[in-house]
């Protein structure tokens, strides 16, 4: 059982690259229970399981660390995290998450680090919020392991100099200007979208507070009723100081989506409204018959 102990973690090192912390013995293997229905299985990860299907090994343990018992049910629950890995906001995000919802295939399953958890969480949580989703309480990081054996992907102490090449802490609702498939996401996480200009940008706490024109043309009704649209105003949550091109030329016609958080309106996403560009034709002929994730978390 030693010699099986020392192989698991010789196969995470070499398969996943990443780092097990604590001493890789038998007496130290204290799993999380494990009390489904059905024996874990080995499955190879699918092609169209996006958050995972390159995430360093090709097979994945069923049922999962989040109870999902089959392959349609994992893709159909890990597709709505696809953006949040997309938004570069910490970098072991894919790893962690990937950690749960299709853990590398071993004896018994080895849980992601409670650390890592946090830091993902700290990372991203502030980009949830711009798109008004809280850290989803499936996520709770403090029933992850410490101080046993568990997977994780930089060591505890490491700074922001791990982030990955190109990480910029722009606005999320602005950033890939003119790009089909974050517009498409952006659509995802959204209520409503309309073609509207700007009025005026304010500061409002940490906030921006976007006043847009009288005038607007729906794409993307939603809930918002005639006459909510006529007053509206979108906040920028958490958007005080972070560059967001958009709000500073405020002589074009944009592409804005929103949803409604508690009694606030929270911008989502703003585009250029280009038809010259093709990225902006093929997002907008595509809002129609796009089907998003139909979970609650679109990031």
């Amino acid at each position: 059982m030693r010699s099986t102990s020392r192989s698991m973690c010789r196969m995470v090192r070499l398969v996943l690259t990443l780092v097990l912390v604590s001493a890789c013995s038998a007496s130290e293997y204290e799993y999380l229970s494990w009390n489904y229905g059905k024996p874990p299985q080995c499955w190879d990860i699918p092609d169209d399981l996006r958050l995972c299907h390159n995430v360093g090994y090709t097979q994945m343990l069923l049922p999962n660390l989040l109870e999902h018992e089959t392959i349609v049910e994992v893709k159909q629950q890990a597709s709505s995290w696809v953006p949040l890995v997309h938004k570069n906001c910490h970098p072991g995000t894919q790893v962690f998450l990937c950690s749960l919802f299709a853990p590398v295939c071993l004896e018994r399953p080895i849980y992601p680090c409670r650390w890592l958890c946090e830091a993902v969480r700290d990372g991203c949580t502030p980009i949830m919020e711009a798109f008004g989703f809280p850290w989803p309480e499936m996520l709770t990081c403090d029933k992850f392991p410490q101080d046993e054996v568990c997977i994780a992907m930089t060591q505890p102490n490491a700074t922001d100099a791990t982030r990955p090449t190109g990480y910029s802490p722009i606005c999320p609702p602005c950033d890939n200007e003119l790009n089909a498939d974050a517009m498409l996401e952006h659509m995802c996480a959204s209520e409503f979208a309309f073609k509207a200009k700007i009025k005026e940008v304010q500061r409002e706490n940490m906030d921006r507070k976007v006043i847009l024109q009288k005038r607007k043309k729906m794409v993307k009704q939603g809930n918002l009723k005639k006459k909510d649209l006529k007053q509206l105003v979108l906040y920028l949550k958490n958007g005080a100081d972070c560059p967001c091109q958009q709000l500073e030329n405020l002589s074009n016609q944009y592409l804005i989506m929103g949803r409604k958080v508690d009694k606030q309106y929270l911008l989502t996403g703003i585009h250029k409204w280009d038809k010259t560009s093709k990225d902006f034709k093929k997002a907008i002929k595509k809002l129609k018959t796009y089907k998003c994730p139909a979970f609650e978390n679109v990031f």
